[in-house]
């Protein structure tokens, strides 16, 4: 039975989730803190761990790299609200699968699990836990000079043995470009191993991409083929490539120069033929600059650019996109949704999309669900889609005034009470448990 951990400080929620997993049938348990959720972690292995963005004492990102740190092959999904949409995308930088904005919708919800099981289903050559199946982010050609730049750079640079770095913004499509440029290739016919770098554990790295024999360590029961070698005759993608350590990236510019790889516990070299496609989000060139990043493997990486276009960059493309997301999710929630109303666009293309493709994505499959018209309203997509847009720090200040009035309706609350924490509980109309958590959060006595 496929085991859930729910992590969330709202435990009247957590309860109604809890019940629904079950009927799906699921075993599910559950955590009110990001220190309880990491205890139980560790104390058995979980397939999923959904966790609030916001816990009581540390935030879900926290809780993040400490699951990945002690079982990497659990996927993290997390809830978040749109406010916080930024944290989610670095999130899934840092590892997790995906995010769910709230309020929840269950049936969303139950989606994401089962693409995450799907991924962690996934062969041994591939990695359960940093090696990505191809989702269909639909990455359209679109009717912009923009996209019909980058798709002439990729007509010329596919049939070549070229290394291509490709940069941009998550969510705007790196994984989707590489593979365009291995289906257009001679090599298309053979395997294409996607690798999320940013998820491989430093002590596993050489094991994950050399393979390993068997003793070679402890827990290393049989011999594990690697990702360069299981690749062999097509294309490997190095996703987040910035994030390998510097130890990493010198065994990594030693194979790529040598061709070949020499298996964890093993003196045998083997050789490999592959063609190499790396992305980040990050600026290597500063990286470099810092010596954070080899500049000779930079270099050896980097014998052609492309540049992921942001949804910003590509206004005119939105309509295109928006419908094709539409298309998609009425065949895949069996609804028959016409078309957006003029508003609607007209908010898309005003709005940042800080998560590019995959924001719209989730944002017009929310928005399916919920028409009950012929065409999709704003009444249908999230309020914060309408507001105008701010800077990083003008959302971290409001953010922080957030937080500030949360703390002044609390101490308002328990002035009113007398402290008596049951009575501000019950005016504050949050449940026991979670005024504790808040009153330690914001450490009031």
């Amino acid at each position: 039975m496929v085991k859930i951990l729910l992590v969330d400080d709202d435990t009247t929620f957590c309860l109604m989730l809890k019940t629904w997993l079950t009927k799906k049938g699921f075993s599910v348990n559950e955590a009110f803190s990001c220190a309880e959720g990491l205890k139980k972690v560790k104390e058995a292995d979980y397939d999923i761990v959904l966790t609030d963005l916001r816990l009581p004492d540390e935030d879900g990102i926290h809780l993040l790299k400490a699951v990945k740190s002690v079982r990497p092959g659990t996927q993290v999904i997390l809830m978040t609200g749109y406010a916080d949409i930024q944290t989610a995308v670095l999130a899934m930088k840092l590892g997790a699968f995906d995010y769910v904005a709230k309020p929840v919708i269950p049936d969303e919800i139950l989606k994401k699990i089962q693409e995450a099981l799907e991924r962690k289903a996934e062969p041994l050559h591939q990695s359960k836990s940093v090696a990505k199946k191809t989702k269909e982010i639909p990455y359209i050609k679109g009717t912009s000079q923009e996209a019909d730049k980058l798709y002439e750079y990729i007509r010329l640079v596919a049939p070549t043995m070229m290394t291509v770095l490709i940069t941009g913004e998550s969510g705007s499509g790196k994984e989707y470009i590489a593979r365009l440029i291995h289906s257009q290739s001679s090599r298309k016919d053979a395997p294409f191993i996607a690798v999320d770098c940013g998820a491989i554990p430093k002590d596993l790295a050489a094991s994950e991409f050399f393979g390993h024999v068997k003793g070679a360590f402890t827990g290393a029961v049989t011999d594990k083929t690697g990702y360069f070698v299981a690749a062999s005759g097509g294309t490997i993608f190095l996703d987040e490539i910035g994030n390998l350590s510097y130890d990493v990236q010198v065994q990594l510019l030693r194979a790529l120069e040598e061709r070949k790889v020499k298996p964890v516990g093993s003196d045998k070299e083997i050789g490999f033929d592959v063609r190499i496609i790396s992305a980040t989000n990050e600026n290597l060139t500063k990286a470099v600059a810092e010596g954070a990043f080899r500049e000779d493997l930079y270099h050896r990486l980097n014998e052609f650019s492309l540049k992921a276009l942001s949804l910003r960059d590509r206004k005119e493309d939105i309509p295109v996109f928006a419908n094709h997301f539409l298309e998609n999710s009425n065949t895949e929630l069996g609804k028959d949704v016409i078309g957006f109303d003029e508003e609607v666009i007209r908010i898309f293309k005003n709005y940042n999309w800080p998560g590019n493709l995959r924001e719209m994505r989730n944002v017009v499959k929310r928005a399916t669900l919920l028409c009950q018209a012929p065409f999709i309203s704003v009444n249908d997509i999230p309020a914060e889609l309408s507001a105008e847009p701010q800077t990083m720090v003008e959302e971290d200040d409001l953010a922080l005034k957030r937080q500030k009035n949360e703390l002044d309706l609390i101490k308002e609350a328990l002035a009113k009470c007398n402290n008596n924490k049951s009575e501000a509980a019950r005016l504050l109309k949050i449940d026991r448990k979670t005024l504790y958590n808040k009153l330690k959060y914001y450490s009031i006595e």
